[in-house]
């Protein structure tokens, strides 16, 4: 009986721990998530519409993370390698820190200040994430050169369709 209600346990909480690739990956971006508001590391104000502008015409990887979170600072050496590997792309950091003061204290600990870095200080659950159906991080985007999403949902830097997604649209 114990084993069974560890097991029952086990399965409902695994529900709400574990990524689950969406149903429908997505090509574009809404009205909605474009205006989604973040503030860079002065605590001004961009869009996500504006980013993709100061990226346009290049290839941009978009990194999801937070310095809380054990899975994502288990990845940053191997999203550091995928970056060195990329010089030629560009590459944004969005952080889910809970606080601003978070935010800085994250970037300084793990030496993220050379990055181009944005905090949602609206939390977790705005237009942005819930468009691009954000259920865990870390978690990666690749987007092409006209902002469309060319790679919709990646966990790990070392997925290698996030490589392959890149080669594609450099050639």
């Amino acid at each position: 009986m114990k084993k069974l209600l560890l097991l029952l346990m086990m399965g409902i909480f695994g529900l709400g721990c574990s990524q689950q690739t969406p149903k429908v990956l997505k090509k574009g971006f809404s009205k909605e998530a474009l205006a989604q508001k973040l503030e860079d590391e002065d605590g001004k104000t961009v869009t996500i519409q504006q980013i993709l502008d100061q990226h346009k015409g290049k290839v941009l990887v978009i990194d999801f993370w937070a310095g809380w979170c054990r899975d994502c600072l288990n990845a940053l050496p191997k999203a550091r390698e995928l970056e060195e590997k990329n010089k030629n792309i560009d590459f944004v950091f969005l952080s889910l820190d809970r606080s601003k003061e978070g935010f800085d204290r994250s970037l300084e600990k793990f030496e993220m200040k050379d990055k181009e870095n944005y905090w949602f200080s609206s939390g977790w659950k705005n237009d942005f994430n819930n468009y691009v159906d954000l259920n865990w991080i870390p978690r990666y985007m690749v987007i092409d050169q006209k902002s469309a999403i060319a790679k919709y949902y990646a966990i790990t830097p070392e997925d290698p369709e996030i490589q392959a997604t890149i080669d594609k649209l450099l050639k």
